[in-house]
């Protein structure tokens, strides 16, 4: 077995979804929840189908998205892998409504921050270990800094 540092190619304001499903139906279902949980929601979404033609399955409502996600999806090639991107929305916008969907089975992260993927390649394909989702940290948040984190969460309209 192998394991490769897939990096996650997109624009800094960009978030992304990257989870594991275990269906094709998964398309679907994921692009019917996306456009019933936001309305007007712009994204590009691709699953790595695991058996059969092996295809990258995608969908959206976002060109620039669907480059995105099928660019990606190619790029981690990890059987049943799935990657959303989204455009002017954040995944705590949809996450829940994406991990209520039958067929997801692992939200791996939901981030705009640089990303890489921990993906082991065998013989037989290649999965997703695990990733590694910005930064490390670089100290313990004092009072000021519970101060703004506060600030900015009321700021955005997800604190009273």
């Amino acid at each position: 077995m192998d394991l490769k540092l897939v990096p996650i190619e997109k624009p800094a304001e960009v978030n992304f979804i990257l989870g594991q499903s275990h269906f094709i139906k998964t398309v679907e279902d994921l692009h019917e929840t996306l456009a019933a949980a936001v309305p007007g929601i712009k994204f590009g979404l691709a699953f790595n189908e695991a058996s059969g033609p092996c295809l990258i399955r995608w969908s959206g409502t976002s060109d620039a998205m669907i480059e995105l996600a099928k660019k990606n999806a190619r790029s981690l090639s990890a059987g049943h892998a799935f990657i959303i991107f989204l455009e002017n929305c954040y995944p705590v916008n949809v996450l829940n409504a994406v991990k209520n969907v039958p067929e997801v089975c692992r939200i791996f992260c939901a981030t705009a921050n640089p990303a890489q993927v921990i993906v082991a390649e065998s013989p037989q394909g290649r999965g997703v270990l695990g990733v590694i989702d910005g930064g490390t940290s670089r100290g313990v948040e004092t009072d000021a800094d519970i101060a703004d984190r506060k600030a900015m969460l009321r700021k955005f309209g997800y604190k009273l």
